[in-house]
């Protein structure tokens, strides 16, 4: 079963959260004294990193969904106009009500 891009865009942001999350919980608890240094610095960069590609996927989402949004709604809006233009091509005028003002 293939995902769509949605589908995949969000998976990839739900595991970058969870990256982080896992890297947050694992420096603050397992590795707290065991890291120093370079390594220290390497780790929360790392970690931080994942932080901030969940955030930017969130947004690039959030921006594909306004966009297919503003189409649906631009579509939405064709179809219905086209719409009224035929039912109203199709009706028949009565006699004597043609362009005359009332």
């Amino acid at each position: 079963m293939a995902l769509d891009a949605i589908a995949r865009r969000r998976w990839l942001g739900v595991l970058a959260l969870l990256a982080a999350l896992v890297m947050l919980v694992g420096g603050q608890t397992v590795l707290a004294g065991r890291l120093e240094g370079v390594i220290f610095l390497t780790y929360w960069l790392v970690c931080f990193g994942f932080t901030l590609l969940a955030i930017v996927i969130a947004l690039w989402d959030a921006r594909t969904l306004r966009r297919q949004s503003r189409q649906d709604a631009r579509a939405l809006l064709h179809s219905t106009l086209n719409e009224i233009i035929t039912d109203a091509k199709a009706k028949p005028r009565a006699p004597g009500k043609g362009n005359q003002p009332p």
